[in-house]
C-alpha cells in the first residue's frame, strides 16, 4: 500500500506544494498529491498550481495569517524555481493596496 509520503514523492512536488493544493481545493493531502501529479503532466497544469498557491497567499494575507503567508510565499518561490517556466507563471504582482 502506498503511503502519503510515497504519493508526494511520486507527484514530483514538495509537501508544501501539495498542502497548498489541498488547502485551495479543500481536499485531503492524498487527493491533492494525486491532483498535483496529474496537473504537472498537463500543458496548463503548472500554471494552475501556481495560481492556486497565489490564491492561497491572498487568503492568508486577508486573514492576517503572517506565518502561513510566509510559508506560502516560500512555497511559490520554490515551485516557480523548480516547475513553472516564466511563460507559465501567474501574475504575482501585489495588488495596489499591498504596495
Amino acid at each position: 500500500m502506498l503511503t502519503l509520503n510515497d504519493c508526494i514523492e511520486l507527484s514530483g512536488l514538495s509537501k508544501e506544494e501539495i498542502t497548498a493544493i489541498g488547502e485551495h481545493e479543500h481536499v485531503p493531502e492524498m487527493i491533492a498529491a494525486e491532483l498535483g501529479r496529474y496537473l504537472v503532466q498537463t500543458e496548463t497544469g503548472e500554471k494552475r498550481i501556481s495560481s492556486m498557491i497565489v490564491d492561497d497567499i491572498r487568503v492568508a494575507r486577508e486573514r492576517g495569517d503572517h506565518k502561513r503567508l510566509s510559508k506560502l510565499k516560500h512555497c511559490l518561490h520554490h515551485f516557480l524555481a523548480h516547475h513553472a517556466s516564466p511563460a507559465k507563471a501567474p501574475n504575482t504582482t501585489p495588488a495596489k493596496s499591498d504596495r
